[in-house]
């Protein structure tokens, strides 16, 4: 008896995406955990750094003698601030049009908390596992006439979750991970809550070192960026393909020289003429990682990394 074919509709179409979807999210999902790894052992390392520079120059008496002052003559006894946020300086010299030198400086900007665009990158993949869209800044590309009522949606139900927005009927006593990274270090210091009315001086070697730190934090950014692109390549190739195939077999047999898990029973759970460019055989090639390092040679990499950003600072 000749088997029935298959047939494609939307929805079969969509549950064979998200198959092919989570295959390369698995193949490049390592990348990120890496740089967040990379980031969280400097971050240990940077809270030591940055309370001895801070001490150093704002002694622990000053902070107790103005804390003194203030019970006494209210906050005309000196101002202080518990803060997650530092400028840190060294002298430079540098030289004008002329080619005269003067004396400047090169700072950095060390924070402890939170910002947007780390966040949505740092708990990617949990915010993805609980259905939400941590990618819903980078779909737009910087192009704010996209923005569309799912995006606003999207950017509401990931800021709720982050906790930089919360709604009256949530649990206060649930913490979110804005207010964990908040709370998680602050030193005290002498002046107000403006963050940049406050730079401490440090020697080449600690201001190397925070410029590493702060670049480990840009990194995890980056390669959220990185995978984001990666995927949205290969999704936009496999879309236009499945929008042609008519049939699972033909789905199947992409899948099955991609290296993608794809079955009958994963569509019962969830164009009359294709383009050649677009037959399994050619998508196939199109979506090869020419070069694709193994998960042993990754992790090689990232700890050669690591071991380079420390050597440069010690």
């Amino acid at each position: 008896m000749k088997q029935v074919k298959i047939k494609l509709n939307a929805d079969k179409r969509k549950v064979i995406a998200d198959q092919f979807q989570s295959f390369y999210e698995d193949k490049v999902k390592d990348k990120l955990n890496l740089a967040k790894e990379i980031y969280d052992k400097l971050r240990v390392q940077a809270k030591e750094r940055i309370e001895k520079v801070v001490r150093d120059k704002q002694p622990q008496e000053d902070i107790d003698t103005i804390r003194a002052m203030r019970n006494k003559y209210d906050r005309a006894g000196g101002e202080l601030y518990e803060d997650n946020c530092f400028y840190v300086e060294k002298p430079v010299i540098k030289f004008d049009d002329d080619g005269r030198e003067y004396h400047s400086k090169d700072e950095i900007h060390v924070r402890f908390d939170m910002g947007r665009s780390f966040a949505r990158a740092y708990y990617r993949d949990e915010m993805r596992a609980k259905g939400l869209n941590p990618d819903y800044k980078l779909s737009i590309n910087d192009d704010y006439s996209k923005r569309n009522p799912k995006y606003y949606n999207d950017e509401s139900a990931v800021n709720t979750y982050l906790g930089f927005s919360n709604s009256s009927n949530e649990d206060q006593s649930i913490q979110k991970p804005y207010h964990k990274w908040e709370n998680d270090f602050k030193l005290w210091v002498v002046g107000s809550s403006y963050c940049h009315s406050r730079q401490f001086r440090v020697d080449e070697n600690d201001y190397n070192f925070f410029k590493t730190y702060v670049q480990s934090a840009n990194e995890v950014i980056k390669v959220h960026q990185e995978i984001y692109n990666y995927v949205v390549k290969k999704m936009e190739l496999i879309n236009k393909g499945l929008k042609s195939y008519r049939t699972f077999d033909q789905a199947k047999q992409l899948a099955d020289k991609v290296g993608v898990v794809l079955n009958e029973t994963m569509l019962s759970e969830s164009s009359s003429m294709a383009l050649s460019i677009y037959n399994p055989d050619n998508l196939a090639s199109m979506l090869e990682d020419k070069v694709e390092p193994t998960k042993e040679e990754k992790i090689l990499i990232a700890k050669k990394l690591l071991a380079e950003q420390q050597a440069s600072i010690n």
